[in-house]
């Protein structure tokens, strides 16, 4: 994972993932707890009032409605989901000869049955599966995921699933014939399938091998390794290429007519082992269970991974003899029906190769293409998109899209072979191009891609042709503010196109092969919509109740950095309800950090959450600001923490703070601030380096205190090794206890089942805090709970007590406390 709470973007203002909002609370189970003990009262509501602590300041602004009567924004109206968007599913699916006859299947779920429609007929339907459930033996299964062939006969479905890290589960896997109605049982306990091209063999993973199984045999057919074990992984990731590398389950990969499967074989032999005690799995437990995970911190070996290729016809593996067996393998991607590239980086990702693979040719490789980062890093990436020869297009050879820096900035490119070296530059300028290409058009060799060609807070989506470079077209009306996703079909004619904001988000299909267009603009401005999928009419309804605390998006002037050239920053502030401008020295700042390499927070982006409740309920200025170090502002923005990380994020935040103490309106004593992972570390570092002339009160959830602890693929991006950079390691710990010393008081809270960012780092700063002699801090430990906080009610927890804590800080509770 690459240091982004889940606890966190739960409720996130404009972050990287949009994940659903806080589940609701269970009132049976409490009541029964209650039941059962007999001594404690507990005081919940249902409209909006958080816990509140004894013997406090009269409450401020904690009304439930605003001046003209409408509704403030609680924790109870955001957790029951009244202001979360309904985004509409749709799974795009492949069907024979789909690139070039691109009918627009998806999969949809229809009155109890998953079915596959067509955008483009509406009169196409075909039914995969029926129900929820299925019966197997005397066994009444539940279907916890599907996954149609190829050719639309048949579905894999799994059930039993139990969870393993991030992305990986285990399962009892089953094939389902939608013709004959009839089920195959693959095995159980099975980590990773992936169905062949070819809709008939499927491989899999159980125990760390790699097996294939034929639907028309109805068995498994091969066995393809048999040194699987708890220290060798065949075609799926350990943990630290699972979190911080595929980002997914599964390191296997089909050629297009499936005639070969190419592997990752990964060995942590030599990986060191970190123990994570678990305390409250079982109520009769007296001692903690204890899980070993092979985790490499930063200067400590990583796993030594290998690419396979196993040849189906010949039955046999290839090894891929890339000779260091230090380098980061970090994408694979086919290109034709023998070749595939690999991206390949060094341990510190400064230097990316593309290798070339030759299937046929007993896996042997070139590399023709070496890039350098200068002083910024390759960002692990999986947005290479292949482009097949068709000389009929003039494409006279297999080539691929990718993105590299233009003059400072992440641009499109096109490998007209995929022998070359220097590529067709299909865009430029002083804006970035998003997560690659998003799709190619085979017949009319357009590139789909979102890019911030406007705004670095928006995203819009816009078209190049590879035989047209930099002649850029608008696809979505740029004249309105906007963050769009996409996601297209097969052939890349239809796109299902996500508006997420700044407005209340809708979904549309669009025909971008149409010679009309929509009579009236709405988001796209080429191709004509079909229909929409979604317009959250609902949402619209309730949002005339409630006095939403008004965004504003804004670039930051925070003075000049060493060359003489002045610091803009994209911000945000949320303003309380019936905010009064004349009012003097009144209003509290509640800064959110998170401030991670190449992320973003500040974007145009639809949401009511953690935000707007603070903003609400404790009548405070909200503020976030995306510094130095941060994403989509060019290269020389970013990379500039490289090898000094927690500096430059740390000063930004604090320039800020700067400026909203010499507002009038704000309580320059009332300045806090909050972050989760990587803004825990912000949090931490920020009150360090300010030493309590800005920020009065910090809260920091699951923070990296020392980058020594942290998973190395993430830190040696940014860091370098230990051994490399050893006073940078030194500078971006957290180790300045007098300076945190003097801050008014900090709050630290962290999971001890944290997997990520393990609690050993909060442990290490809080006995250097002891050392030291500081106290003005506040801890909260949430047992078994992972990275999110989740665990047991955690997730409740944790940030009822983060709007409780600052409430009494606003509140001036603490000042009382002082000693």
């Amino acid at each position: 994972m690459r240091l982004h709470s889940d606890g966190y973007e739960e409720i996130d203002e404009g972050g990287n993932k949009r994940k659903s909002l806080l589940v609701t609370l269970t009132k049976v189970g409490v009541l029964l707890v209650l039941l059962i003990w007999g001594t404690v009262i507990v005081l919940k509501t249902v409209n909006g009032i958080v816990h509140q602590p004894l013997n406090r300041p009269k409450n401020r602004g904690n009304s439930r409605t605003t001046k003209d009567g409408h509704l403030k924004v609680s924790f109870a109206n955001v957790r029951n989901n009244t202001f979360t968007p309904k985004i509409q599913p749709l799974q795009w699916i492949s069907g024979p000869n789909s690139t070039t006859d691109d009918n627009g299947l998806f999969v949809t779920h229809i009155n109890d049955s998953y079915v596959v429609k067509s955008v483009f007929d509406p009169h196409y339907s075909k039914t995969l599966f029926k129900g929820h459930s299925f019966l197997y033996g005397q066994q009444n299964l539940t279907v916890d995921t599907m996954i149609a062939s190829p050719d639309l006969q048949k579905v894999i479905i799994r059930t039993n699933t139990t969870k393993n890290w991030r992305h990986s589960t285990f399962g009892s896997y089953f094939v389902f014939s939608t013709e004959k109605s009839e089920y195959q049982m693959i095995g159980e306990n099975i980590s990773v399938v992936e169905w062949s091209p070819n809709s008939i063999d499927i491989a899999y993973v159980l125990d760390n091998d790699l097996y294939l199984y034929s639907v028309e045999k109805q068995k498994t057919t091969k066995r393809i390794t048999d040194d699987g074990s708890a220290q060798v992984f065949n075609g799926k990731p350990d943990w630290v290429y699972e979190e911080e590398v595929l980002e997914g389950d599964s390191a296997m990969w089909w050629s297009p007519e499936g005639d070969y499967l190419s592997f990752f074989k990964t060995n942590e032999t030599e990986v060191y082992e970190f123990p994570i005690p678990y305390f409250v799995q079982h109520s009769d437990d007296v001692y903690p269970e204890v899980r070993m995970i092979k985790y490499p911190k930063s200067g400590s070996p990583n796993p030594v991974v290998h690419l396979n290729i196993y040849d189906l016809e010949k039955e046999r593996t290839m090894n891929v003899n890339i000779d260091d067996d230090s380098v980061l393998i970090t994408d694979v991607l086919w290109v034709g029906a023998e070749r595939l590239l690999a991206r390949v980086t060094d341990r510190t990702s400064d230097i990316l190769s593309m290798v070339l693979v030759d299937a046929k040719k007993d896996a042997f490789y070139e590399v023709p293409r070496v890039e350098f980062s200068d002083d910024g890093w390759w960002e692990i990436t999986h947005d290479t998109l292949y482009v097949p020869k068709d000389k009929s297009r003039d494409r006279h050879d297999d080539g691929y899209l990718d993105v590299v820096p233009i003059n400072g900035y992440n641009h499109l490119v096109y490998f007209s072979s995929c022998d070359l070296s220097n590529p067709v530059i299909l865009t430029d300028g002083d804006w970035e191009v998003v997560d690659g290409p998003a799709a190619f058009d085979y017949e009319s060799n357009d590139v789909y891609f979102l890019a911030t060609k406007k705004s670095s807070m928006e995203r819009h989506l816009y078209s190049v042709n590879i035989h047209k470079p930099l002649v850029i077209k608008e696809i979505t009306d740029t004249s309105k503010d906007g963050y769009f996703d996409v996601t297209f079909s097969s052939g890349s004619r239809f796109t299902l196109l996500t508006y997420r904001g700044p407005d209340v988000p809708f979904q549309k299909i669009i025909d971008l092969r149409s010679s009309k267009t929509d009579e009236t603009i709405h988001g796209n401005v080429v191709g004509k919509t079909l229909y929409y999928l979604e317009t959250n009419e609902e949402l619209k309804g309730h949002l005339e109740s409630y006095a939403i605390p008004r965004i504003t998006y804004q670039e930051l002037n925070l003075g000049t950095d060493e060359k003489g050239n002045q610091i803009l920053v994209n911000s945000y502030e949320i303003l309380p309800n019936d905010f009064n401008p004349r009012l003097e020295k009144h209003y509290p700042v509640f800064f959110f950090g998170y401030g991670g390499p190449g992320s973003q927070q500040v974007a145009k982006t639809f949401s009511v959450g953690f935000n707007q409740v603070v903003a609400s309920q404790l009548n405070a200025i909200v503020v976030v600001v995306d510094g130095r170090g941060t994403g989509f502002k060019g290269r020389e923005f970013r990379s500039l923490v490289r090898d000094n990380l927690g500096d430059y994020e740390a000063q930004d935040q604090i320039s800020a703070a700067a400026l909203y103490a010499k507002k009038s309106f704000v309580d320059e004593e009332k300045i806090s601030l909050f972050g989760w992972s990587y803004g825990g570390y912000l949090t931490l570092k920020t009150l360090e380096k300010d030493a309590g002339k800005h920020f009065k009160y910090g809260m920091s959830v699951a923070p990296v205190t020392d980058w020594r602890l942290y998973d190395s693929v993430y830190t040696e991006r940014y860091m370098h090794t230990p051994q490399q950079n050893p006073e940078g390691y030194a500078s971006a710990k957290v180790h300045n206890a007098t300076a945190l010393g003097e801050a008014k008081r900090f709050l630290l809270v962290h999971g001890t089942g944290d997997d990520n960012v393990h609690f050993q780092n909060s442990l290490k700063f809080l006995d250097m805090l002891d050392i030291e002699g500081i106290e003005n801090y506040d801890v909260h430990v949430f047992p078994d709970s992972d990275h999110s906080i989740r665990y047991h009610n955690a997730n409740t927890i944790v940030f009822d007590k983060l709007l409780n804590w600052a409430k009494q800080a606003f509140e001036g509770h603490f000042i009382s406390d002082m000693y």
